[in-house]
């Protein structure tokens, strides 16, 4: 039976470490949205503008899912790593799942803020190409923060919650 996990949490939290190490765990093909957006929109992006980047976060989505949807109809496994910062992002992608029959499970990665931004501290100066796509400053982590919906209990009714 093909899984379908989305794995969210706040920036910071290890959502793509979390997925790197659980994709080879069971056999699944990763999507992360982090390069995708580095390598398709970076060198467009002047300033920090949440409509002008989630418009393009939402066409990456729609690209991602079409190729999910055809490694899930083979039943292969699939995790995706695409922030899913709200609710209706969650739902989208668990409604599409449940079109072909799977439950969506969410995994949502809960660390402290101080934790966090220590961890993106680290990985700035590391650069480490696994999991390191762009710089995140302050003032993004900032700007980002207040905009994470923590996923409900009925959400999580597939998934868990990972203390990281």
């Amino acid at each position: 039976m093909a899984r379908l996990i989305l794995v969210c949490g706040p920036t910071g939290v290890g959502k793509t470490t979390y997925s790197l190490r659980l994709s080879k765990e069971i056999g699944a093909v990763r999507f992360s949205i982090d390069p995708w957006m580095q390598t398709l929109f970076s060198k467009d992006m002047v300033s920090l503008d949440y409509s002008w980047m989630i418009e393009r976060v939402n066409r990456c989505y729609e690209q991602i899912w079409d190729v999910s949807e055809q490694i899930l109809a083979l039943d292969g496994n699939v995790l995706l790593d695409l922030g899913f910062t709200t609710k209706a992002q969650r739902e989208l992608f668990s409604s599409r799942a449940s079109g072909l029959d799977i439950n969506s499970e969410i995994h949502y990665l809960d660390a402290p803020k101080d934790i966090r931004k220590k961890r993106i501290e680290k990985r700035n100066i590391e650069k480490d190409p696994t999991v390191f796509a762009f710089e995140v400053t302050d003032m993004m982590f900032n700007f980002m923060e207040p905009k994470f919906e923590v996923p409900s209990q009925g959400e999580l009714e597939y998934g868990c919650k990972v203390n990281a």
